[in-house]
């Protein structure tokens, strides 16, 4: 079992084993869920960019960059 200590500042050290077994380092996210009263798990929320694809499915249609900043350059000046 691996402890850790919880200082003035609210922050703790997360044990070396843990870090390396969540597969975290410097910089990345984790998150804090609550799966019962007054319990928690520690959880990597760090995910790959390439793990992302495909999630929304194919495009209806293909938007050309410049399509992009004209409706980005509309939708910011009517919001003046």
């Amino acid at each position: 079992m691996s402890t850790a200590t919880l200082t003035s500042k609210g922050q703790i050290t997360v044990p070396a084993a843990v870090r390396a077994a969540l597969g975290v380092g410097v910089g990345d996210r984790v998150e804090f869920v609550e799966i019962a009263a007054g319990r928690y798990e520690f959880i990597a929320a760090t995910r790959s960019v390439t793990a992302l694809k495909g999630m929304f499915g194919q495009p209806r249609k293909t938007v050309s960059i410049e399509e992009m900043n004209a409706v980005i350059a509309k939708r910011g000046a009517a919001a003046r």
